[in-house]
Parts: C-alpha cells; structure tokens; sequence
C-alpha cells in the first residue's frame, strides 16, 4: 500500500502545503493561458520560416493544429498520472515534467518557425499535460480525516486560481503580441512557469507526499469492486468530451470569429485574442456564486446530484453555442455585429463549465480507488483530449476534403450546436437511470 513521507494532518485546519500548490497553479496556467491565447493569431499572421518570410496558415488549418495541440495535451495527463502513480510519485514527477514544459516556452520563443512550433507545442503539451492529474490529485492528498470536508471548497479554490492566471495571461500576452512582437509574447508565459516551479519547490517541506504504488495500482484496477465506479465514470467521460469539442473553442473559432467583428469600445479597440479573459473574469465570479446562492436555490425545488449538475451544465452549452452560431449567420450576410454579441456566449459557456467542469473533477477524485487517483484524473482529461480531437478532425475534413463547403460559416456553428442538444438529451437519459439503480452515489460528497 502507498506510504507517506510527510504525515497526513489530522486536525480541521487547511493543510499547509495547500498555498504553494495554489500559487504554483496560478503562475502555471498564466504560463499556459498565456501561450495558448495567442496560438491561432500568430499561426495566421505571424508565423516565419527559416529565411524570415511569412508562412502563416489558413484558419481552417491552424484551427485544426490547435485542436490537435489540445487533444495532446490532454491526451499527457496518461503519461505523466504512471509516472506518478507507479514510479516517480507527484511531487517528482510534477518537478521534473515543469522543467519539459519550460523548455517548450523557451523554443517558441526563440524560433517563429512551423518547426520551432511544432518543438515548443511538443514539449509544452508534455508537460502541461504531464502534470496536470497529478497537480489535482496532489490537492485531495494534502488531506486527512479531520479536514478532509474542505475538500470541495479547495478545489473551488484551486479552480479560481486557474482562472486568475488564465484571466491575467489573455490580457497581458496579447497585448506583447501585438506591441512587442511574438519572442516577447512567448517569452512571459516562460517566465512564469519558471515562477511557477520555484513556488512549487518552496513547499516540498510541507506537502504529504505519497509514495508511489507501484504494482498496487494494477492490483488495485483489477479488483473487480472498482469497475462499476470506473465503468460508470467511463460513460460520463465519453459523453462530457463533447462538452470540450465546444468549449475549447472558446480559444479558436470564436477568436477568428471576433476578428471579424466590430472590437470598438469607445475610444479603444480590444484585440481578438483579448476576448477569451471574459471567461477566466466569469468563472471567478460564478464559481462562488454557484456555491453559496444558484446551488442552494435549486436544492430546494430539485435533487441537485452530480450528473444532475452535469447534465444543466450540457443544456447551457447547447445555448452557449447557438449565439456564435446566430452571429456568425449575420456576418456571413456581410452584416457588421458588435463584440458585445459575444459576452452572453461567455456568460453561458462559464456557467456550463462550472456545472460541469468543476463537478466531474471532484466526482472523478472522490470515486476514484485511493492508489489511482492520478489514473483517473488523467481518464478524465483524456476526455477533453478527446473533444479536442474531434473538433481538429473536423476542421482537417474541411481543410483537405469536399466536407468544407457543407460545414463553413454559420454551418460550422449550428453543427456543433446540434451535436451537443443530442449529447445533453443522451446524458440526461443515463443520469435518469443511473441515479433511479444506485441513489447513493450520484450526489457530490
């Protein structure tokens, strides 16, 4: 079994190591959100090649490779939740994979090349996505019997910490993009992810560090009493992937689609790129508001489990998508739509991905087996990965096959829109009967 190297804290009290785990998060998803916010600007209309000539790409194309991006990224949390859970343990393993991914912010920042790209990406998504189970699943570790109840509220917590880096990076990127040129832009979100680091170093005195599992892990997955809780979370994976095939989009067609609308507030014009903090701004405001107002209202009228939370969160989305859709249907009749159009599509999909984000990743934690919380956690970012995938294909389909005609334009939208109404009709159905067989543990603990 896992053995600790620091003893789990048994009192009521916030685990010490909790601040550094926060502070390491905010600094690594401006890193991240940072690099992220200007990918398809600068692939459409910065990219070089080796004799300093532009080479951008068309915006199917770098719509598609950015999804693909994604879909590594989230495909890595596999990798690095063995490394963690059968050899290195978290802490090692976060350590190391934060060095990769500084390496990766280094190579986009001295080459503007498709192949300084294609390095940067590659060794970005290792590490991001390395990472990323063993960051939220290293949290839930940091507590014992005593205060193991501030579990939800950290992962709150932890979340808004995202969304404060994320928030801050696609405002202040951006605009070095613009003014400084793409070796600035790249080269902060570098900076902070050695920051990021540093912090994360800080605290190894105070973190529970759990040993790894090693050959456990595969007993403990075999165990046949763990496959209806995998076997469930399984489904609710393969049905919120896409939920990710639309929210992600959020950093690709709905920034060439604000490229192309009125920007103008007042005397200034926000960049296109900029438009994507409303989200990170929005999920520091809705996520307390979700907890201490909307949830406790709906308790009152519905029993607000889980996959009833996921299952709103789904239905907003098919919302959320249809206002691009509706926006898009204007401009491509030439009419001019102001950016504003956009916010109640942010305001919507934030919703959304608290409902839904933020439930499955403390659901997957709390049904998870104790030796393979990193496991799960990266099942469970296999599903953005998934999403990502799914919109890259579609985006390479209308690149190279006949299927672009069908689907440009407006079209795009409302496909997206029409494939996530027949997910959230199909999820709801589940959660009925999975919820009507086995009450008990559908409701977030």
């Amino acid at each position: 079994m896992a053995s600790y190297k620091n003893q789990r804290d048994t009192s009521s009290a916030l685990p010490k190591g909790i601040p550094y785990i926060i502070g390491n998060e905010a600094a690594e998803r401006f890193s991240y959100y940072g690099m992220r916010a200007i990918l398809v600007i600068f692939m459409t209309q910065h990219l070089m090649n080796a004799s300093g000539q532009r080479d951008v790409m068309t915006e199917q194309e770098a719509q598609a490779y950015f999804h693909l991006f994604g879909a590594a990224v989230y495909l890595m949390p596999l990798f690095g939740a063995v490394l963690a859970d059968f050899y290195w343990g978290k802490y090692r393993t976060i350590i190391v994979l934060s060095l990769v991914y500084c390496l990766g912010h280094l190579s986009l920042t001295v080459d503007d090349t498709r192949l300084g790209l294609a390095l940067g990406l590659g060794l970005i998504a290792i590490g991001a996505g390395g990472i990323k189970p063993c960051v939220s699943a290293h949290v839930g570790d940091q507590f014992g019997s005593g205060n193991v109840h501030l579990l939800g509220r950290v992962f709150g917590w932890f979340y808004v910490a995202i969304n404060l880096g994320a928030f801050l990076a696609m405002l202040v990127v951006p605009w070095l993009l613009e003014h400084a040129g793409a070796a600035s832009a790249f080269a902060a979100p570098g900076v902070l992810m050695l920051l990021a680091t540093g912090v994360f170093w800080s605290g190894r005195r105070r973190f529970v560090q759990i040993t790894p599992a090693g050959k456990q892990l595969f007993k403990d997955l075999s165990d046949r009493s763990h496959w209806p809780a995998l076997g469930k979370l399984a489904v609710i994976y393969a049905l919120v992937a896409v939920f990710w095939a639309l929210f992600e989009q959020i950093g690709s067609s709905w920034v060439l689609q604000a490229e192309k609308m009125d920007r103008r507030i007042g005397a200034a014009e926000l960049l296109s790129s900029q438009i994507q903090a409303l989200n990170p701004l929005l999920i520091m405001l809705l996520t307390p508001c979700f907890s201490y107002s909307v949830y406790p209202f709906l308790n009152r009228y519905i029993q607000l489990t889980a996959l009833t939370k996921i299952t709103l969160g789904l239905m907003l989305t098919v919302l959320a998508f249809a206002i691009p859709a509706a926006i898009q249907t204007q401009l491509d009749q030439d009419i001019q739509v102001h950016i504003v159009w956009q916010l109640p599509a942010y305001l919507l999909m934030t919703a959304a991905e608290v409902m839904v984000s933020i439930t499955c990743l403390e659901y997957s934690y709390t049904e998870a087996p104790k030796s393979a919380k990193s496991l799960v956690m990266a099942a469970y970012f296999l599903s953005v990965s998934l999403g990502n995938l799914f919109t890259s294909a579609i985006n390479f389909l209308i690149q190279y096959l006949d299927a672009g005609a069908r689907l440009s334009g407006a079209a795009y939208f409302w496909f997206f829109t029409g494939l996530m109404l027949a997910t959230a009709l199909l999820f709801m159905r589940f959660a009925r009967t999975l919820e009507n067989r086995d009450p008990a543990h559908t409701s977030c603990r």
